[in-house]
C-alpha cells in the first residue's frame, strides 16, 4: 500500500490571513507542519498542495515538495483529489491539516494503519471528551460510533442528547467523543466523494463528512490521545507561543 500526505495551505482566511507563512518561533507554520508529517513512517510522500504563488516559493525555499492547484476549490478535500490527479501510483491519501504546527507524525500512522483493512473507504481520528468547556464547544465537532467503529453522525452539538439529565452530569453517564480533522481517503473514494453535491445536513452543521454519510460512504475511526494545539485564530498563535516558546 502506498501512501501519500497532502497538506491543503491557503493564504486567503476569514479568520487569520495568511495563516501558512506567520512565525511560530523561528519557523513557519506550513514549514512546522511539513517537517512534523514527514517523521510519519507511513507516508512514501509529502506535499503541499496551494493555490498562493508566496506559500508555494516559501515551501520551495526549505526544499518540501509543493504543487500548485486551482484557485476555485471549496475545500481542502478537493485540492487533494487535484493533487492525486496529476500524480499516479498511490492507493491512500491523508489530507493532513496545515494548521497544527505540532501534529504528532504518530496519529498519522494511526489513521494509516486504518486501511490494514481492505474495506476501509474513508479512515478519520477522534479523542475521547473529557472536559465539559470541549463538550459544550461548537467549534470542536463531536461524532457518535456504531459497534464497528464507525462514524454514524457528527454535530457541532454535543450527542447523544441524555433525555431527564442536566448537562453538566453527561460525561459521568456517556462516553463522548471529539473529531480530531485529518482524514484518510482511498484514492478511488476520494474522486468520488468530490463529484458529490452539497448536502443538506452539512448545510446545516457546515461539516462536509456529513455529505459523505448522507451519500452511504462508510468513515473508519481510530482512537487517539493526542492533544493538538491547531491554529485558527491570532489569539491560537499567542496561546501556542505561550506555550511552547516562553
Amino acid at each position: 500500500m502506498k501512501v501519500i500526505g497532502i497538506i491543503p495551505a491557503r493564504f486567503e482566511s476569514t479568520r487569520f490571513q495568511g495563516k501558512p507563512l506567520i512565525d511560530i518561533g523561528g519557523k513557519t507554520m506550513i514549514e512546522r507542519v511539513y517537517n512534523q508529517t514527514k517523521h510519519a513512517a507511513s507516508l512514501h510522500e509529502v506535499i503541499v498542495a496551494t493555490d498562493d504563488q508566496r506559500i508555494y516559493d516559501h515551501v520551495k525555499s526549505f526544499a518540501g515538495n509543493v504543487i500548485m492547484t486551482k484557485n476555485t476549490h471549496p475545500s481542502g478535500t478537493d485540492r487533494c483529489a487535484e493533487v492525486v490527479a496529476q500524480l499516479k501510483g498511490f492507493d491512500v491519501a491523508i489530507n493532513i491539516q496545515g494548521d497544527e504546527p505540532f501534529i504528532d507524525p504518530q496519529q498519522i500512522d494511526l489513521l494509516v494503519s486504518c486501511f490494514s483493512e481492505p474495506q476501509t473507504q474513508i479512515a478519520t481520528l477522534i479523542r475521547k471528551i473529557a472536559s465539559q468547556e470541549d463538550l459544550e464547544d461548537f467549534n470542536k465537532p463531536k461524532v457518535v460510533l456504531n459497534s464497528k467503529q464507525e462514524a454514524i453522525y457528527f454535530s457541532r452539538y454535543p450527542i447523544p442528547f441524555l433525555r431527564g439529565l442536566e448537562k453538566s452530569d453527561w460525561l459521568t453517564h456517556v462516553e463522548y467523543f471529539n473529531h480530531i480533522g485529518i482524514y484518510g481517503f482511498q484514492i478511488d473514494i476520494l474522486r468520488e466523494l468530490t463529484q458529490l453535491p452539497v448536502s443538506k445536513l452539512e448545510k446545516a452543521e457546515s461539516l462536509e463528512q456529513l455529505r459523505w454519510i448522507e451519500n452511504g460512504y462508510k468513515i473508519k475511526t481510530a482512537l487517539s490521545n493526542h492533544l493538538s494545539d491547531p491554529i485558527d485564530t491570532p489569539e491560537d498563535l499567542q496561546h501556542i507561543l505561550k506555550k511552547y516558546f516562553s
